[in-house]
């Protein structure tokens, strides 16, 4: 795999380069703006969707706090845990499916708020430890979740999520208004501003195209009285994080689906730190590349159990910043240092979360609806990526017919066992293990192999 530019001179200060304080900050705020977001939309939707209102500020403070010290962790890399690198932890979207179901399980069951998060943490915690075993096999685990699975879950994910950012679009589940004319438009503007922001020649406006949708569509929404700002709630100045505040909970049949998501999340990942250690020109193959991919799988789970600890949400490696890494010229990992510590600096307050909380969903859903529409985009890019050969279309048409179509008609697996239900009644799932399935079942024709990329470049795993 060739590497994505033509020389090490493209980067201004290289992995383990010592950018000075005020560079190495700016640098940082630049990778925060990029992710923040990303990081804090997850809460927002769940806590809206599952009638977590009340608990939001302190769940949006707990998955800034925490994924400061998951970024910091990857940097810092101690004890072998983490990539050494800049890999910018931040609230996955791929767990939103799976979680939301988890919720809802609850919810059907009578169960109170504090009750769905102490069960959603619960079993995420477990299924960060499935991710740091699998962190040991990352190399045998490639061999099974090939670039054709992957591509193929991450586009169901995609299209599942699709679902809630239109739901939010029209005013939100049950809202009374739901698919009002005002409610369209709100959601059609901020559509509109971040296409025509991502059109810009200026890198930077690219970068904070959802920042500013979201902003207008707010200043939009407060003209036209769908904004009412609200007192904010009497909240302490300062959050502290408090492990297991809900409690601690477990159910096999939300968790099943949970544990599935963390095996795609961990081959998202290698996928991210692949592109990561081309654009820091470092090697994509050899030994020290496979430390660093289990080193950077492992610090996901251990960031991901870090979170079901404080009451956040799963964490992964965000693709964003390999972006903002190729933009700045920064690859120095030390400049990661900086970034964990901004994010926990913003989770520690939580009236952030407060004011972020009364967006509009209107305007939230115009934003979500072309984030969850670009994760079905990435996914169709990795399954271009693979020989789109007879056994490949086979496998792409089964599975997305298999997935696709259990979402579309739930009630097909009414007379299933429980258990059944739960793991095949989401479209990632069902849609996931037939496509594991049939690519162990089904043979692959031989091809001629391309050697590897060995790049000259030193590799260090030095500490800081």
């Amino acid at each position: 795999m060739p590497p994505e530019s033509s020389s090490p001179s493209d980067l201004i200060y290289g992995l383990n380069d010592r950018p000075k304080p005020l560079p190495a900050l700016l640098a940082a705020l630049q990778h925060v703006l990029a992710a923040f977001v990303g990081i804090i939309t997850p809460p927002l939707i769940i806590g809206s969707t599952l009638g977590l209102t009340a608990h939001l500020p302190y769940l949006i403070s707990m998955a800034l706090m925490v994924s400061g010290v998951g970024t910091f962790i990857q940097a810092r890399r101690p004890f072998g845990i983490g990539a050494g690198m800049i890999c910018l932890q931040g609230t996955s979207f791929a767990f939103l499916g799976a979680v939301l179901s988890a919720g809802f399980l609850v919810k059907q069951r009578g169960g109170s708020p504090e009750d769905i998060l102490a069960m959603i943490f619960g079993v995420c915690f477990f299924g960060a430890a499935v991710q740091i075993v699998l962190s040991r096999f990352i190399g045998q685990l490639r061999r099974v979740i090939t670039p054709l699975v992957t591509g193929i879950v991450i586009t169901l994910i995609g299209i599942s999520l699709i679902k809630v950012g239109i739901t939010d679009l029209g005013g939100g589940f049950n809202a009374p208004d739901f698919g009002a004319p005002a409610n369209l438009a709100l959601g059609l503007f901020v559509v509109l501003t971040i296409i025509l922001l991502n059109r810009s020649n200026t890198p930077w406006v690219r970068l904070s195209a959802i920042i500013i949708g979201l902003a207008l569509g707010s200043l939009a929404a407060w003209f036209s009285g769908k904004l009412v700002p609200q007192a904010l709630p009497d909240l302490p100045l300062v959050s502290l994080p408090t492990p297991f505040r809900f409690g601690f909970n477990f159910d096999w049949s939300a968790f099943l689906p949970i544990a599935l998501i963390y095996l795609i999340s961990s081959i998202e990942t290698v996928g991210d730190l692949t592109a990561n250690c081309m654009i820091a020109r470092q090697p994509i193959s050899g030994p020290s590349y496979i430390s660093r991919l289990k080193g950077g799988v492992l610090g996901d789970g251990v960031s991901c159990m870090i979170a079901a600890t404080f009451s956040a949400f799963p964490n992964t490696t965000f693709a964003q910043n390999n972006g903002v890494i190729q933009l700045t010229g920064v690859a120095s990992r030390y400049v990661g240092l900086y970034i964990g510590v901004l994010l926990f600096c913003l989770g520690l307050f939580p009236l952030i979360g407060a004011v972020l909380q009364q967006i509009p969903k209107p305007v939230l859903g115009g934003a979500t609806l072309v984030m969850f529409g670009s994760v079905a985009a990435a996914g169709v890019r990795i399954l271009a990526q693979a020989p789109l050969d007879r056994r490949s279309m086979l496998i792409i048409a089964t599975s997305f017919g298999v997935g696709l179509g259990i979402a579309a008609q739930p009630n097909l697996l009414h007379l299933m066992p429980t258990l059944v239900q739960n793991l095949f009644d989401s479209a990632i799932t069902s849609g996931g293990i037939t496509a594991i399935l049939l690519c162990l079942l089904l043979p692959e024709a031989k091809a001629s192999t391309t050697a590897a990329n060995h790049t000259p470049e030193r590799d260090s795993l030095e500490p800081l």
